[in-house]
């Protein structure tokens, strides 16, 4: 290949990418630096955060609404009480990081990295627990994460063809995780695995749960009041105390649902 055919390739990548590689707003030191100096919440809302890595770093409840932080690092990070509203963490590792009562409403978690590997280790899982989460987009392994009376009414959990990512896991996996006391409130919960999980008291009501899996769970006190279960799977489920079962959408389509 010549000289000028790659003086050309790289011309037409750079003009189909948009001019080149987009940095960053700061750099992880500058963040860093900024939340170490600040006696109260910085905002950084709107700013690109892209890719950097922010680790193990106490947040101090920043404002971070509509910040891109795809791919971002907030291993063991501390978001709890931030706003994260309509904020991107696609693709974001936040293996340990907590987001005990941060708002993100309307925010996007896509394929976040919450294990070391393709199934839950020893490491330590997000949490979420009061975490406002309503009509956020969220994909991905969830399994024994902390969502304990986390707020995700109206939030999509849907597969791929709900959240554009053709991938290898095709559903939401929620597999041992905690979500006693969480809203589900109309959600689109379609496809999601909720295996082993815990659900005390757990507000479903409206909920598309067609194909979801609740086998094993313990739905005590549940309300799936209106909820849509079409070819879901309640085999070994624990429904003490469910309300709603005789208010079911689907139901007699359901499976391992008593009658």
């Amino acid at each position: 290949m010549t000289r000028h055919c790659v003086l050309q390739i790289g011309c037409f990548v750079l003009a189909f990418s948009g001019g080149g590689v987009q940095s960053a707003d700061f750099t992880a030191r500058e963040v860093t630096e900024q939340l170490y100096r600040a006696s109260g919440p910085v905002d950084l809302s709107g700013r690109d955060l892209e890719g950097l890595d922010l680790s193990l770093i106490d947040f101090k409840k920043t404002r971070l609404s509509n910040a891109r932080m795809f791919g971002v690092n907030l291993t063991g990070s501390n978001l709890a009480g931030a706003d994260l509203a309509g904020s991107n963490l696609d693709r974001a590792n936040i293996i340990g990081a907590k987001f005990d009562g941060a708002n993100l409403k309307g925010a996007s978690l896509l394929r976040p990295s919450t294990t070391m590997g393709r199934d839950p280790g020893g490491e330590t899982p997000p949490s979420f627990v009061g975490a406002d989460l309503t009509g956020a987009k969220v994909f991905g392994q969830f399994s024994r994460v902390d969502l304990s009376r986390a707020n995700l009414g109206g939030a999509t959990l849907a597969p791929f063809g709900k959240t554009g990512f053709i991938e290898d896991l095709f559903r939401t996996e929620m597999e041992g995780a905690f979500l006693d006391g969480a809203s589900f409130d109309g959600g689109d919960l379609t496809y999601v695995s909720f295996r082993y999980a815990s659900m005390k008291g757990t507000n479903l009501k409206g909920a598309m749960l067609r194909n979801a899996d609740f086998s094993k769970a313990d739905l005590t006190g549940a309300d799936l009041t209106g909820a849509d279960v079409t070819d879901a799977d309640f085999d070994g489920a624990i429904l003490a105390d469910v309300k709603g079962l005789d208010r079911l959408a689907g139901r007699d389509k359901a499976r391992n649902l008593p009658r």
